[in-house]
């Protein structure tokens, strides 16, 4: 007999979170069935540009926490 989706949500919520992401994310995955060879490309090319700007000190890396007090002190000016 199937299971019902609600029973495998219920399983699913009780993994830890890294392991929910990964289920999301193959879930994700399953449904997109068609490749767009256009935009695959360009992601790569995108991909090497950046690494390519990382590997030459172009740019330079900021770290989460800096990134999230970034953000809630630019949300907290937009009220």
């Amino acid at each position: 007999m199937p299971r019902h989706t609600e029973d495998i949500l219920k399983e699913a919520l009780t993994l830890p979170a890294e392991a929910r992401a990964a289920l999301a994310d193959s879930l994700l995955d399953s449904l997109d069935t068609e490749v767009d060879a256009d935009a695959e490309a360009a992601w790569q090319a995108e991909i090497h540009r950046r690494l390519a700007e990382l590997d030459s000190q172009a740019v330079s890396l900021v770290s989460w926490s800096e990134v999230r007090s970034r953000l809630k002190s630019a949300l907290s000016h937009e009220r």
